[in-house]
């Protein structure tokens, strides 16, 4: 399907949307530098994946440029699926650490094989699909989120975001972002944004007629 937030960024917004992506990987490697062994193996939002795969995943994702993605998929045979899990089991790491220490490799990183928004929501929403099985708390710059709402509010490019919400009202109350008409689901940047990306546990922190419609979505689509 046909990203409608796939035009290339002008130069100014390119440099700040990486700074965004830098400063969320950074943030993120910071808060799991004094993880413990069994943390690292908690479930994650990511149903089937690991607090440290999903780290893994999101170091797999800062790596692979277009040429090398296609070939990966190629060498798939083109099941999306199993090129997600062959990169992420290249990034593992033979512990927890060295997991740790291949993100930080990459957590300045420019390599890219999606569009950059696409890769500033990778960031944020793996990252919290990290940090709220461990119950870690982080507050986003709401310049950051808002941003992030409002390309997935219009794009289903990696992920279905905009099908589970075109017909319902976003209302941010922590922010500037609003979007949309019919029923309101309301209530913090990042749950609205989690919730767009099918994250139904953060269905818990938004309010209005339209929360139960988009629970259902989460768990449908």
């Amino acid at each position: 399907m046909t990203d409608r937030n796939t035009t290339r960024p002008q130069p100014n917004r390119r440099v700040r949307l990486w700074q965004m992506i830098h400063e969320e990987r950074a943030s993120l490697a910071s808060d799991l530098a004094g993880l413990g062994e069994k943390e690292w193996e908690t479930p994650s939002l990511c149903a089937g994946l690991s607090v440290r795969e999903v780290l893994a995943h999101l170091t797999a994702g800062a790596s692979l440029g277009p040429a090398r993605w296609m070939a990966g998929v190629i060498k798939c045979r083109f099941d999306f699926d199993e090129q997600v899990a062959m990169r992420l089991g290249e990034q593992l790491g033979r512990s927890c650490s060295e997991t740790l220490d291949r993100f930080n490799l990459v957590a300045t990183s420019t390599t890219k094989a999606i569009p950059l928004k696409a890769m500033l929501g990778e960031t944020i929403v793996h990252g919290a699909d990290i940090r709220r099985p461990l119950g870690i708390r982080h507050d986003h710059p709401v310049e950051t989120l808002t941003t992030l709402a409002e390309y997935y509010r219009g794009s289903d490019f990696v992920v279905v975001a905009r099908k589970r919400v075109v017909d319902l009202r976003l209302v941010a109350g922590d922010g500037p972002f609003a979007a949309g008409e019919g029923p309101l689901a309301s209530g913090p940047t990042l749950a609205l944004t989690m919730a767009m990306t099918g994250r139904a546990a953060y269905c818990d922190e938004l309010e209005g007629d339209g929360v139960p419609i988009l629970r259902e979505r989460c768990d449908t689509m």
